[in-house]
């Protein structure tokens, strides 16, 4: 029995669909694949067709590029290391830089998980429980906040919380005045739902609420604890927190070219004042942000992210039990989806896959975790692309290495 890919467990998909897919993309040369740490070799015999170098996923990200339609990197890594690794498009169009394996790329959502990482980190060391109220560690919120949302809400995406609409058009100026804003924003939540009650809105204040939890029990900025205490811990060299100076600057910082009015496309970064003109995001820059609001965003490169992978799996950030706390099923999305802290956990092809993605203008992320197998799978992208979303990049790979197909036949 076969079935189609569940798209409502795809997180925060990213809309690369945008008008004119801008100038073609060359396709730069292959990585070879590569050990991305010290695990054993790799078995050819369980590596299926799809995901090898040459095979179908390969295949089809490299048509795209020479269409113009991709721009990025995608990673494949079978116990630690590496089946496919490939990378096109261009980093930097202004100074010449391509896109590179080590390429650090901007997360945007699918970042949001080192903030429940840092939560459960703290709870397993005994500093909070997931049972807390809120109100037991922040104060001047919201009072029915305050006294009936829980950590677990928060993390579950189920406290029923709303926020005031964004300021798409807003530009920061420093970490301070990032903080600061989101912090009063976080203040002017109310209670609009039933905690602990599924909701398909995307609350702000879950993800910023939790945040200051994590500073106020940890006395760190929340920047300054994933840095040290989730990416350090799990060798991400490569990834951070990074400021808007230092994404115009730093030669291994993708930047985002995002379409605009008119179809053409432009780098974000060096375009401030321009917004995306797509109903989802409009208005949007991702440039306009100084550094990523706390609990949300940061910067990570697709060996970073197989890394952090292991590191989620072998009791470098969690103990196993804690793991399990982190991955396990919360809330049924389909048939065979389910919501889980801050990720979703599908069931395909008789194995569990567990992913993150996260978009904005010129912004496409996802990171795969597939346990049962060994896998995972990484796609980092930097531009729109007409006629493609992240969500139809991450079907293919899921097929590649479960071998169901996005159109609910059998992969192969």
């Amino acid at each position: 029995m076969t079935r189609r890919i569940d798209r409502r467990g795809l997180l925060a998909m990213t809309g690369l669909a945008a008008a004119g897919a801008g100038p073609l993309l060359t396709a730069g040369p292959a990585t070879a694949a590569r050990p991305t740490d010290d695990a054993g070799p790799v078995a050819s015999g369980s590596i299926p067709a799809d995901a090898r170098p040459g095979g179908a996923y390969d295949r089809y990200v490299a048509g795209l590029a020479a269409a113009g339609k991709f721009s990025g990197v995608v990673m494949l890594a079978h116990r630690g290391r590496t089946v496919l690794s490939r990378a096109y498009g261009m980093a930097d169009e202004q100074r010449g830089i391509r896109n590179r394996e080590s390429t650090a790329f901007t997360l945007s959502s699918a970042g949001k998980p080192f903030n429940a990482i840092a939560v459960l980190q703290l709870a397993q060391q005994g500093k909070l429980t997931l049972s807390d109220k809120v109100g037991r560690h922040l104060s001047g919120i919201d009072q029915e906040i305050a006294e009936r949302v829980t950590i677990h809400h928060l993390l579950s995406g189920m406290s029923g919380t709303n926020t005031p609409p964004e300021e798409v058009e807003r530009v920061f100026h420093s970490r301070a005045d990032v903080h600061d804003f989101y912090q009063r924003r976080a203040r002017l939540a109310t209670l609009v739902g039933v905690p602990g009650l599924p909701s398909t809105a995307h609350a702000e204040a879950d993800v910023t609420l939790a945040a200051l939890i994590v500073e106020a029990v940890s006395g760190l900025p929340y920047w300054d604890y994933v840095e040290r205490n989730i990416f350090a811990r799990c060798g991400m060299t490569g990834s951070g927190f990074f400021t808007r100076p230092q994404w115009l600057t730093d030669r291994h910082l993708a930047h985002p070219y995002m379409t605009v009015a008119g179809g053409s496309v432009v780098d974000a970064l060096h375009h401030l004042d321009q917004g995306s003109p797509h109903d989802w995001v409009e208005g949007k820059n991702p440039g306009r942000i100084f550094v990523d609001a706390p609990g949300d965003g940061g910067f990570a490169s697709a060996p970073d992210l197989v890394r952090f992978a292991r590191g989620l799996t072998d009791g470098t950030l969690l103990d196993r039990a804690w793991a399990d706390v982190f991955l396990s099923p919360k809330v049924p999305h389909g048939p065979a989806s389910f919501g889980a802290y801050g990720t979703v956990a599908d069931i395909l092809g008789g194995q569990a896959a567990y992913q993150r993605a996260g978009g904005n203008p010129g912004v496409g992320a996802n990171w795969t975790i597939y346990p049962h197998t060994g896998w995972v799978g990484v796609i980092l992208v930097n531009r729109d692309a007409e006629g493609l979303s992240l969500q139809d990049l991450v079907a293919r790979e899921m097929q590649a290495v479960t071998g169901v197909a996005p159109d609910g036949g059998a992969g192969g």
